[in-house]
């Protein structure tokens, strides 16, 4: 059984580290049973460093994928997944800077095909998130920072790596339960998984001709470094007891859903949807 009890916590830097939470997230895949479905292909996972992004990063090298993580400035976390991808026996790139910078994107993208000659999947998962309990008082750069990050970054990032795209490829974005559930809290923070369940549909419609799968996961209460680094303590100690499951779900529940939606062989007939890794929750959409 998961970790289901946090001691009260709370880290000041955005996005969070996975190296400074207790208990530490189960990230690592350990249980996984790999059987070769990303045999050859090479990923990029933004966030790749902690949390969801590291869980996905190390399952997809478990399946045989060389993967580029890309993180803010965790510089120990990132080097953590790095070394856990290579114990895999797979390629590993680490790269640092900020996904909500159009250049950036350009340049990690230009990176990664040099270093590993191609690129097949993209997973867009960075996000940050911020509280504000009265949106009358939600500062302007909030808004504006977490639409660079959430819902921007992954447009841009998208943009930079369609020229390295062919038939075949898989592009995964991570939304949210706040999507489709809403928080009173987060706002601006829900209104970009909204945007990216919308940029998901389109631009599945818009790759048909291309034959490149456009799908996206909406994980819900989930223990990652995003969750103390965004919550007071008390709510942090909370975190996840009010899913029908009564508990937060570990990246490691939530990786597999990645998996499945970058393997061909498993998810081919689907394209323009979203899965919900959410405890139990009952969505629309």
């Amino acid at each position: 059984m998961p970790d289901t009890q946090f001691p009260k916590q709370q880290q000041s830097h955005q996005p969070g580290r996975e190296s400074e939470m207790t208990p530490r997230p189960a990230s690592a895949m350990e249980s996984w049973r790999p059987a070769g479905k990303l045999t050859g292909k090479v990923a990029i996972v933004t966030g790749g460093d902690s949390g969801i992004g590291r869980a996905v990063a190390i399952g997809f090298a478990k399946e045989g994928a060389d993967v580029a993580i890309l993180y803010l400035d965790e510089s120990e976390d990132a080097a953590d997944t790095k070394r856990r991808i290579e114990a895999e026996g797979r390629r590993a790139l680490a790269i640092p800077g900020d996904i909500g910078d159009a250049a950036f994107c350009q340049d990690a993208v230009k990176q990664v095909v040099q270093a590993f000659g191609k690129l097949d999947i993209l997973v867009n998962n960075a996000a940050e998130q911020h509280t504000c309990d009265d949106f009358a008082d939600i500062p302007t750069a909030q808004v504006e920072r977490t639409f660079r990050t959430n819902i921007f970054g992954q447009m841009w990032m998208t943009k930079a790596a369609l020229p390295h795209l062919h038939e075949g490829a898989a592009i995964i974005n991570t939304t949210s339960i706040t999507a489709y559930k809403g928080s009173p809290q987060l706002i601006d923070y829900s209104s970009t998984k909204g945007a990216i369940v919308a940029f998901t549909r389109s631009l599945s419609v818009a790759l048909e001709k291309r034959k490149i799968r456009v799908n996206a996961v909406a994980p819900g209460p989930i223990w990652t470094p995003l969750i103390p680094a965004s919550f007071e303590p008390d709510r942090t100690a909370e975190h996840g007891k009010s899913a029908p499951m009564e508990r937060a779900g570990q990246p490691d529940e939530v990786a597999p859903s990645y998996i499945f939606l970058a393997s061909n062989a498993d998810s081919g007939y689907m394209s323009g949807q979203v899965l919900h890794p959410n405890g139990g929750a009952v969505v629309n959409g």
